[in-house]
């Protein structure tokens, strides 16, 4: 009897509902890197330490060629260039499950999107009530998102007390709401637009299209040509970053060998006898060559990108990202009282009571579907983590207010991020509490 008759069968659902969970995994493992960086960075900011910290991410880096130079910040690098990876990452999910996992079913994803999109509008709606008319009301977009490796790192705190379907809603939750909040920087914070810029970026994008349907493969075209997008966003008015979300959802979800042919291409391979010399004979090592191309390309371009490109970002972009923006000095004293509120009550209020009253719509009125096993004691719980704005509000914090308000908007993006999470990680506690399933 061969090995695999001790295991269970293998499902069509496991290859969809894998790639997902390693997303889980690898994100749980990044909020405790990213929740150390934002400590080692608050502790450099209010150290002796602090001019020096300042200092090193305003050093200018750049390339000088002639009377020609081009250059910025290392935090501007960080948040305009490497961040670009981050949400090339963030689009390149999204697009998989479209296209092949839980969010191909409408009735499915319109739960989670329907959540996201009043995790969004609410807060927004809120904060401009309370600080519309302030210096800082253009600082809405702010509340409007959520920190997915600090979501998710507090959902592993807990193990298994969380079932599977509340973290894959959070996660599908906050990844489109980073969409969305990637939309938001470049429509309401973005400059005047550069025709001629934005002609370039949309030719380079046709000519990625093009040499996809064409069966161009490898990356290195499409990140040199990447770039070449990049760099003609950056001079367009609109914020570099979208050339990370525009190519991801671009990205082929499709292999482009089939399973049947994996394994026919394999078949000649191991049908090769035992100490064969492949450098001898030429048909051998063509079909050796052959069967390296297949296995690799048996995996979908997104597939091969997000499990080469998330560990780097999840445990090298974010925390520099962290390092780079949330050092605040704790002393700073001069905070406008409406801004810090506005920023408080979007977040710990607006964002739970908008994801929990537009999904409950949703499944009221037959669009949507929850999952059976995740009950609606747990759906405002985990709708009380979706408060926990870190990344992109930090991103929108230094695109929204000069330098002026930027700490006092920064300090109310920590203050209600932790708030947020030990008012949702208490509630799931009871939510999952044999006390919380009697009631």
């Amino acid at each position: 009897m061969p090995p695999s008759a001790s295991r269970l069968p293998k499902e069509p659902a496991d290859r969809l509902t894998a790639p997902f969970l390693r997303f889980l995994r690898i994100e749980a493992m990044a909020g405790a890197v990213l929740f150390l960086a934002t400590l080692l960075a608050i502790a450099m900011a209010n150290s002796p330490l602090a001019n020096l910290h300042e200092a090193l991410w305003n050093t200018h880096v750049g390339i000088v060629a002639g009377g020609l130079e081009y250059g910025r910040s290392l935090k501007e690098w960080v948040n305009e260039g490497l961040m670009t990876l981050f949400f090339f990452v963030i689009a390149l999910e999204l697009k998989r499950e479209l296209v092949l996992g839980d969010l191909r079913d409408p009735h499915a994803a319109a739960f989670p999107v329907a959540a996201a999109v009043g995790g969004m509008a609410v807060p927004a709606a809120m904060f401009l009530v309370i600080a519309g008319g302030e210096p800082g009301g253009g600082a809405w977009g702010v509340v409007m998102s959520t920190d997915t490796a600090f979501v998710i790192g507090c959902l592993a705190v807990l193990r298994d007390r969380v079932p599977t379907s509340l973290r894959l809603f959070l996660l599908a939750l906050a990844i489109v709401d980073d969409i969305g909040a990637i939309l938001v920087v470049a429509i309401a914070y973005g400059e005047s637009l550069n025709a001629i810029a934005l002609a370039l970026a949309g030719t380079g994008l046709l000519v990625v299209a093009v040499a996809a349907r064409l069966g161009v493969r490898p990356f290195p075209v499409y990140f040199t040509l990447g770039g070449g997008i990049w760099l003609a966003l950056d001079a367009s008015g609109l914020h570099a970053t979208m050339a990370g979300v525009i190519l991801g959802l671009m990205t082929p979800a499709r292999s482009w060998v089939s399973d049947v042919r994996l394994h026919a291409i394999l078949d000649r391979v191991v049908a090769q006898p035992p100490g064969r010399n492949w450098a001898g004979d030429k048909d051998a090592r063509a079909d050796l060559h052959r069967a390296g191309v297949a296995t690799r390309e048996a995996l979908s371009p997104i597939e091969q990108l997000e499990t080469a490109l998330h560990p780097w970002v999840a445990f090298g972009v974010l925390p520099l990202f962290a390092l780079a923006n949330a050092g605040i000095p704790l002393e700073a004293a001069d905070h406008d009282p409406a801004l810090l509120s506005a920023i408080v009550v979007g977040f710990v209020v607006g964002k739970p009571v908008g994801v929990l009253v537009f999904s409950f719509l949703v499944v009221r009125l037959g669009v949507g579907l929850r999952p059976p096993d995740l009950s609606w004691p747990l759906v405002a719980a985990g709708a009380m983590l979706t408060g926990i704005g870190f990344t992109m509000a930090l991103f929108i914090a230094d695109l929204a207010v000069g330098p002026d308000l930027a700490k006092a908007v920064k300090a109310g993006i920590l203050g209600a991020s932790v708030l947020s999470a030990t008012l949702g990680l208490s509630v799931i506690i009871w939510a999952t509490s044999k006390g919380g399933r009697r009631s």
